[in-house]
């Protein structure tokens, strides 16, 4: 049958122990929309950011959990980067640097009329910006 959609977005999780730096990269230079907060079982908080339709689970645990390998797209295998579609990726990118976020590759053409960049977090997380057009 398939996957039958109960809203045309998706969540994604994040965890982190660097919860200030990752809560102010977020919020603050990329702009996300805080929806709200609340206490994780077992401990911690998850700070729920709005991009766009989709919800963006920023949980801040209070333990060291096993970290990703790092590296980005060829640092290992799983989910290394995610990317939101914007339509002002050169301010994003400069908002980002001017901030001290790496970028890691700088704007580009990827395809007729789609650029990129990618930055990383304060956990080093890759973000992609993608603008069509």
């Amino acid at each position: 049958m398939g996957i039958q959609l109960g809203k045309p977005s998706i969540d994604l999780g994040i965890v982190t122990t660097n919860g200030e730096a990752m809560l102010a990269f977020y919020r603050d230079v990329i702009g996300l929309k805080v929806q709200g907060q609340m206490p994780m079982p077992g401990g911690g908080t998850m700070h729920r950011l709005l991009s766009g339709d989709s919800l963006i689970k920023l949980v801040v645990v209070p333990s060291t959990p096993a970290a990703a390998a790092p590296g980005g797209i060829q640092g290992g295998a799983g989910y290394r980067y995610w990317t939101i579609t914007v339509t002002n990726l050169t301010e994003m990118v400069a908002t980002c640097s001017e901030a001290g976020a790496a970028v890691v590759w700088i704007e580009r053409e990827i395809r007729p009329g789609v650029r990129i960049a990618m930055v990383a977090d304060p956990d080093g997380n890759w973000v992609e910006f993608l603008q069509i057009g």
